[in-house]
Formats: structure tokens, C-alpha cells, sequence
């Protein structure tokens, strides 16, 4: 049994719960970093899984990985599905930009309003630095909505794989965060095209910005 380790509510760990889910892979989820006493991160018995005291960690069959999309592609690849991540280098490699890019791009510009309004952050109480990372966060999703108006379909072609998990996910926080969003029909059909998934449904578009 895969166990997922971290608590339901994180992004990244959501993550990992999406892909087990796609892949039907059964799993269990232990909730670390929830707040609960007996599941605190600094716990010798997670620490020793991940030194930097983070979440999502994963265990499979004896095997521990970190880093959420590492996971991923692990969990895409020993299960074959070569649909999610391909094996052709350049189809490969398409999955493996917009993953990249959500990580060191989009992922960044949402941290100043997602603190700020979400989780209500001491020190993230400033309308001019809010302003402008909001406006950030929505250039990077007019990057996102041109390629999702030539693909008409996934964000790396027309099929569904990887790289719409995280994508997926950080579409649904820009949705339910609340700042001023342009009308961005490309997002807003690929949204709805990802709420007829039924991973998406639970772990994306499930009331958890």
C-alpha cells in the first residue's frame, strides 16, 4: 500500500493524491503537518523520512521520495503510464516545462495574496505589494490561458497528463483566491474541462484554495 504522507490540505500533497487517485493506485494518507500533537513534522519518525521537515513524502513499497513533483514522476513512471508521462523525449519534455514552469514561475507569483488573503500572514497587510503581486499572478496566467487557447484541450497538447495536475491545481487557488482576475476564457474552459475528472473533483476543485 502507498502511503502519503501530509496533510490533505496542502497543494503539493494534493498533488500526490490526485496522480494515486488517476492511477488508481490504493493508498493511505497520514495527515503530517495537520496540527495534530502526535504528527508534527519535527517528529524523529517523519524527519527521518524527509530532513527538511516538509510535505508531501512518499513510501512505496520500502521506497521514500520527497519533493512533490519528483513524486509524481516517479509514481507516473513505475506505473507505466507513459499516457501521463511520456517516453518520447520531446513529448517528455513538453510535460516536464509546464511542470517546471508551475514551480518556478507561477507558484511564486501567487505567495504575497495567497498569505496575504487566504491565510491572513503577519507582515502580509501592504495594498501596494498585494496590488502588485496579484498583477504578477495574473500575467503568468495570460501566459497560461494563450497556451491553453492554441491547445483548446490540456496545457500540453489533447490529452490529459502530468503536467495538468499541478497546473490543475494552482488554476483552482487563482479561482479561489479572491483578487481581480481578467476574463480568461482559455482557464476558464480548461477548469471546467477538469472538474468532469473525478481526482480533480475530489482533491483539486474541493472547496481548499
Amino acid at each position: 500500500m502507498l502511503r502519503i504522507l501530509g496533510r490533505p490540505s496542502s497543494i503539493n500533497v494534493r498533488k500526490v493524491l490526485w496522480l494515486a487517485h488517476e492511477l488508481g493506485t490504493p493508498f493511505v494518507n497520514e495527515p503530517w503537518g495537520d496540527g495534530d500533537a502526535s504528527r508534527k513534522l519535527d517528529d524523529p519518525a517523519f524527519a527521518s523520512l524527509n530532513p527538511n521537515l516538509m510535505v508531501p513524502v512518499i513510501e512505496d513499497d520500502g521506497f521514500v521520495l520527497w519533493e512533490s513533483n519528483s513524486i509524481l514522476r516517479y509514481l507516473a513512471t513505475s506505473r507505466e503510464r507513459s499516457d501521463l508521462y511520456p517516453v518520447a523525449a520531446r513529448e517528455r519534455a513538453r510535460v516536464d516545462q509546464w511542470i517546471d514552469w508551475q514551480s518556478s514561475d507561477l507558484n511564486p507569483a501567487w505567495k504575497y495574496a495567497f498569505l496575504s488573503l487566504v491565510r491572513h500572514a503577519p507582515g502580509y497587510d501592504d495594498p501596494q505589494a498585494l496590488a502588485t503581486n496579484a498583477a504578477r499572478w495574473n500575467d503568468f496566467m495570460r501566459v497560461l490561458d494563450r497556451q491553453l487557447q492554441q491547445t483548446q484541450a490540456f496545457v500540453s497538447g489533447d490529452t490529459f497528463t502530468l503536467a495538468d495536475i499541478p497546473i490543475g491545481l494552482s488554476v483552482h487557488r487563482w479561482f479561489s483566491v479572491p483578487i481581480e482576475r481578467p476574463r480568461l476564457d482559455g482557464v476558464v474552459a480548461y477548469y471546467e474541462r477538469l472538474s468532469e475528472r473525478d481526482g480533480f473533483r475530489r482533491y483539486g476543485r474541493n472547496g481548499t484554495p
